[in-house]
C-alpha cells in the first residue's frame, strides 16, 4: 500500500467514524423502568393517598402521563417476553411462568429477535438490571445472550426474596452474604452502567424487583410508616425468607425507597448533562398482588379499576406509564392513547433508527411522544390470554372490552361485555345489549390466538 492509499484511508475511516458519531448524538438515550406488582393505583400521580412517589411523580409533571396504558400480562414472564419481542400473548412465546429446576424459567428461543438485539444493531449499548425471568442461567435465552450488561436475577422465583445468597453479573454467579438488599445493589448497578456509557447512546432497562412480595425493605424506610399504621402492627407477612411484621408499612416502605432510587436516576441524568436527550419511561408488568401480607384494598392499589394480579380485567393488567423526555415531550400532558407494553419495541426502534420487524403486534408510540397525536396510528383492538386459573382471554376494542372465563375447558365460552367509558370498574356486563359486539369479539379471540406446543390455552 503506498504513502497516498494509506492517507486516503485514514482519511476515509475518519470520516466514517465522524459521521458515525454525528448519527450517534442524535440518537436518545432510553431508559425504561418497569415496577413489579405495582397497581394502577400505587403511584401519587395516579391517585395513591398512603404515601408519596414525589420523584416518580416528576416524570408526569415534567412529562406525559397515559390514562389507557396496558401490560403485556398479567403475571411476570409473559409480560416481559411481550417487551423484549413487540408481540401480544396471542403471538408470544413466553405466556405463562413456566419453572426450570434449579435455577431459572423456560428459555426464549437462541434466535429469537429481541429489542436490546435491535437496538444494539443502530449503534446503542444495552443494560438490563433487575428480574429476568426468560431463561435460565448459561440457556440460549441467558440475559447475556440479549444484553451488553446485565446485573441481577436470573430467574424470577429467586427474586422472592430481596436478601438472596447471589446475583448475576452477566454469566458470572455473584455471592452475597443474605443479608444485603438487593433492589440497592441492583439500583447501583443500573446508575454505573449510565456513567460508563454517557458519551454513546445507551437503553437501560431496570425491571426491578419492587413491590413484588415479600414485603422486604430495610428498616430506615418502614419506621415513619408504623407510626402512620399502627392498626397493623400485629400483622405478620409471609412470602419468602424473614416473614414480616405490619407489611402494610413495609409496602409503602419499599415504595419509598423506590420512588428515592428513580430520584436518583433522574438525578444523575442531569448532573451528566444527559437530560435534553433521555426519554425515561416508567411502567408496571402487571396489577397489584395480594400475597406476603400486602393489602390492596386498603391501598386501593388498583385504583377505580376491577380485579388484581392474575386477572384480566382492568385491575390485572392496565398500567401506568409515564414518558418524560425535556424539549421533547411537553410536560403536565396526559394522553387517552390505547397502548400496550409490546408498542415498546416499535416505538424505541423507530428512535433509535433501528428495523422494526414486520411480524410484531406493536405500534410505534412515537407520534403521541412527540405530541402528534393527531398522526398516531390507533390500535385495532388489544388481545390477552392467560393459561392460568382455567384460561382466561380479554379484548378491548375503542371503549369496549371484552372478557372470556374458564376457555380452556369451554373455548366458547360466554363472553362478558363492558363500555369501559360509563363503566370503568367492569361492573355491569351488558353484553346481551349488545350480541354483534359480542360477535366481533369472539371473533377477534379465535384470530388474535395462535397454538403454541409449549403453552395450550384450550383443552388443558
Amino acid at each position: 500500500m503506498t504513502l497516498v492509499t494509506r492517507l486516503l484511508t485514514v482519511a476515509l475511516l475518519a470520516m466514517s467514524f465522524t459521521a458515525h458519531s454525528s448519527s450517534a448524538a442524535d440518537k436518545p438515550n432510553i431508559v425504561y423502568i418497569l415496577l413489579d406488582d405495582a397497581g394502577y393505583g400505587d403511584l401519587s400521580c395516579y391517585g395513591q393517598k398512603h404515601f408519596k412517589t414525589p420523584n416518580i411523580d416528576r416524570l408526569a409533571g415534567e412529562g406525559l402521563k397515559f390514562t389507557d396504558h396496558y401490560s403485556g400480562s398479567t403475571v411476570c414472564a409473559p409480560t416481559r417476553c411481550c417487551l423484549m419481542t413487540g408481540l401480544h400473548t396471542g403471538h408470544a412465546i413466553v405466556r405463562g411462568n413456566r419453572e426450570v429446576k434449579p435455577e431459572g424459567q423456560a428459555p426464549m428461543p437462541a434466535d429469537i429477535v429481541t429489542l436490546p438485539r435491535l437496538l444494539q444493531k443502530a449503534g446503542y449499548v444495552t443494560g438490563m438490571f433487575g428480574k429476568w425471568g426468560l431463561g435460565a442461567p448459561g440457556s440460549p435465552s441467558d440475559p447475556a445472550e440479549h444484553f451488553n450488561e446485565f446485573y441481577g436475577y436470573n430467574c424470577q422465583r429467586e427474586a422472592h426474596s430481596y436478601y438472596p445468597d447471589h446475583l448475576w453479573h452477566n454469566r458470572e454467579r455473584v455471592e452475597l452474604d443474605g443479608k444485603t438488599y438487593s433492589a440497592d445493589l441492583i439500583s447501583d448497578a443500573a446508575l454505573d452502567f449510565v456513567r460508563a456509557n454517557k458519551d454513546r447512546p445507551f437503553f437501560a432497562f431496570l425491571p426491578t424487583t419492587i413491590p413484588h412480595a415479600a414485603m422486604h425493605v430495610p428498616e430506615d424506610d418502614v419506621a415513619p410508616f408504623r407510626k402512620q399504621f399502627p392498626q397493623f402492627e400485629d400483622k405478620i407477612g409471609r412470602y419468602s425468607g424473614p416473614e414480616v411484621k405490619n407489611p402494610v408499612a413495609a409496602f409503602a416502605g419499599m415504595m419509598t425507597r423506590l420512588d428515592r432510587q428513580v430520584g436518583q436516576m433522574l438525578d444523575l441524568l442531569k448532573e451528566l448533562g444527559l437530560d435534553d436527550n433521555t426519554l425515561v419511561m416508567l411502567s408496571s408488568d402487571n396489577g397489584p398482588h395480594k400475597e406476603g401480607g400486602h393489602l390492596p384494598n386498603f391501598f386501593d392499589s388498583n385504583g377505580p379499576l376491577q380485579g388484581h394480579k392474575r386477572d384480566l380485567y382492568d385491575g390485572g393488567i392496565r398500567a401506568p406509564l409515564l414518558a418524560r423526555w425535556p424539549g421533547k415531550i411537553k410536560a403536565g400532558t396526559t394522553s387517552e392513547l390505547i397502548s400496550a407494553h409490546w408498542d415498546m419495541l416499535p416505538t424505541f426502534c423507530e428512535l433509535a433508527g433501528a428495523e422494526v420487524p414486520s411480524n410484531v403486534d406493536g405500534i410505534s408510540m412515537v407520534a403521541t411522544l412527540s405530541g402528534q397525536s393527531g398522526k398516531q396510528r390507533p390500535h385495532e383492538y388489544l388481545y390477552w390470554e392467560f393459561h392460568e386459573r382455567g384460561g382466561k382471554q380479554a379484548v378491548r376494542i375503542g371503549n369496549w372490552k371484552g372478557v372470556r372465563l374458564n376457555v380452556s375447558k369451554n373455548p366458547g365460552a360466554p363472553i362478558e361485555l363492558y363500555n369501559l367509558a360509563d363503566d370503568v370498574g367492569e361492573a355491569t356486563n351488558i353484553a346481551d345489549a349488545h350480541p354483534d359486539r359480542v360477535r366481533q369479539i369472539s371473533q377477534i379471540m379465535k384470530a388474535a390466538h395462535s397454538e403454541s406446543d409449549t403453552f395450550k390455552l384450550f383443552g388443558n
